[in-house]
């Protein structure tokens, strides 16, 4: 007949030396008690932390022991929830035998397994970012390819746009009257542009004198054009 007193107390004091900083006893009748499993160091130094709680039943081991989780730090709730499952397969599987170790190791191993999947994801993440900014940075600087659809198309719209603004332009003339006219084309289509401004001199009583002494024969000046040093710039000079 199995003795299963002894064996929780044989397996209790196993746990207490194995766990000697992470294990808490909270009751003896039922036999309670805590151990804290904390994963190995992740990214940024940071760790998964989990405390079990275990709590004998009369026929343990060959009826599984009562278990929770306690607390848990950096842990998502999905995680949470496949742990429970763990220790539910485990503990199915090792009916008979003492199995808090086998437990907590199994608990241990799926920790570990949960921190390098976050830095798997993280680096994921990372890479993606990369590969979507370097994939913007080359659309930016190669701009959009040209086929010969996107040109034809591009082309129909441009003549659309170009016909458009014709008719509209064309309306708007219409719509004013006449047409403007350019300056070369107001001379061409009235001559009387040609003398307009003389006109508005007599007009306004202005005229335009001119004083005929001002100009001279050249044959009342006395040039001495046979002299080899004459030079019609020393005319204007003040020292001769």
């Amino acid at each position: 007949m199995t003795d299963y007193g002894e064996e929780q107390r044989n397996e209790l004091e196993a746990i207490e030396s194995i766990y000697p900083d992470s294990f808490t006893v909270l009751s003896e009748e039922p036999t309670s008690f805590t151990i804290t499993v904390t994963s190995d160091t992740g990214e940024n130094e940071e760790t998964l932390e989990l405390t079990l709680k275990f709590t004998y039943v009369e026929k343990y081991p060959d009826e599984p022991p009562l278990w929770e989780i306690f607390s848990q730090e950096n842990l998502e709730d999905s995680d949470a929830e496949e742990i429970l499952t763990l220790l539910k397969q485990q503990a199915e599987e090792n009916l008979g035998m003492v199995m808090i170790f086998t437990l907590v190791t199994a608990v241990q191993e799926k920790l570990n397994e949960i921190i390098d999947q976050i830095k798997s994801r993280r680096e994921e993440e990372k890479q993606r970012k990369q590969k979507e900014a370097e994939e913007a940075e080359k659309q930016a600087f190669q701009g959009t390819v040209v086929t010969i659809e996107t040109f034809l198309s591009w082309k129909a719209k441009f003549e659309a746009e170009m016909t458009e603004l014709k008719k509209k332009r064309q309306k708007e003339e219409e719509q004013s009257g006449k047409k403007k006219l350019t300056g070369k084309q107001l001379f061409e289509t009235d001559h009387n542009l040609d003398t307009s401004d003389i006109q508005f001199l007599e007009d306004g009583g202005n005229s335009v004198e001119v004083d005929e002494s001002l100009f001279q024969e050249m044959d009342d000046l006395d040039l001495d054009e046979d002299d080899p040093d004459f030079d019609p710039l020393d005319l204007g000079s003040d020292e001769d």
